[in-house]
């Protein structure tokens, strides 16, 4: 095994944005040139803590391990090819997707990469689930905690308790959108969790330990945790670990678009963690609220992509966005500041330059 310190797929400027210290493993998508409901591999954002293994197939294992079960088991890919196949389109999204929108809103940017709108994205995920792997080396009854953990060179690790390792969505997952997992996105098998931010849906799956104890890593503890004066720390974390994520409207503009003046389709996405989302709001300037009509498919757990038809005046305007879900959740008008610059889901608000 090798590793890679940065991206195997081709970067070009027209689909991708390098966020302000997001290193050598991280690019977003743009989202204003996504060509329908799931977004193509070559895409798809990449967020990536540590180098990449370069990794062959045929050598590949699955160690499972822990006091929670049974037995050890090593598992290669021909040992998941005989367990049930499954298919889920699920959204991936970086906890710390908008973290740029904190400079903007409280005058200091907060820890981490600049992401803006576009470190989410949709696919289809087809692998095994979880729990039927987990059930080849027999799980005890007071399991509490399943902590996957990937091959790359920091051996990157964060907990699941074992309810959601259990759920029906919960993947381990060989292809995306129909094809053999790319390196880039955790070739030859990651985990996806359905609704929990992206750090808990572990890149190129090498080991998992099922513990009846807790088994907390720096990254449920010390980062990608909502932390700060407003936030009061838990047990070993330094504030409150993130798992589902947030409600959160998108939309398919760069920010500073130029476009026409007069009448104008607007287009976006909205999604909530493990929710579906019922309504879609949008705003220019100090207009009114309208309804966006929201296109199908709607599925819980991905997005729903939205689209409102409005007269654009010349000049600029400030285009605010705002989605709700099925759970009562919402975009708020502001956010509460958190250290490590995750979750941000205020209002969007997109500028627009309309042109004669």
């Amino acid at each position: 095994m090798s590793y890679h310190p940065g991206i195997f797929k081709p970067l070009p400027a027209k689909y991708f944005r390098h966020p302000e210290e997001g290193g050598a493993t991280n690019v977003e998508t743009r989202l204003s040139r996504l060509p329908g409901y799931l977004t193509p591999n070559r895409q798809f954002f990449v967020r990536s803590h540590f180098d990449i293994p370069e990794l062959a197939a045929a050598d590949w294992q699955l160690t499972l391990t822990g006091d929670a079960l049974s037995r050890e088991q090593s598992l290669s890919l021909a040992d998941l090819e005989q367990l049930p196949r499954i298919s889920v389109i699920r959204a991936i999204e970086c906890a710390g997707n908008a973290r740029a929108f904190f400079a903007r809103d409280f005058g200091k940017a907060a820890e981490g990469a600049q992401w803006r709108l576009g470190a989410v994205g949709v696919a289809e995920w087809s692998g095994v689930r979880l729990r039927d792997v987990l059930a080849l080396a027999g799980v005890a009854e007071d399991a509490f905690h399943v902590l996957p953990e990937g091959l790359d060179s920091g051996r990157f690790a964060r907990p699941l308790p074992i309810d959601k390792a259990l759920a029906d969505d919960t993947t381990i997952a060989l292809a995306m959108n129909g094809e053999p997992l790319p390196i880039d996105h955790g070739f030859p098998a990651r985990l996806v969790v359905s609704g929990w931010l992206g750090a808990a849906s572990v890149k190129w799956l090498g080991r998992i330990e099922v513990s009846r104890e807790a088994r907390n890593t720096y990254w449920n503890t010390k980062d990608y945790t909502l932390a700060g004066p407003d936030y009061p720390a838990e047990g070993e974390a330094d504030g409150i670990p993130i798992t589902t994520m947030p409600v959160m409207s998108l939309v398919d503009l760069d920010d500073d678009a130029r476009l026409p003046a007069g009448k104008t389709m607007l287009r976006g996405r909205a999604l909530s963690g493990e929710g579906q989302i019922t309504d879609v709001e949008c705003r220019l300037d100090d207009g009114d609220w309208q309804a966006a009509i929201l296109h199908t498919p709607n599925i819980a757990g991905a997005w729903v992509c939205w689209s409102l038809t409005c007269q654009l005046d010349p000049g600029r305007h400030v285009l605010y966005v705002r989605a709700r879900d099925d759970r009562g959740h919402e975009q708020p008008e502001r956010m509460v500041w958190n250290d490590h610059g995750c979750c941000y889901n205020a209002v969007t608000r997109v500028n627009i330059e309309a042109a004669e």
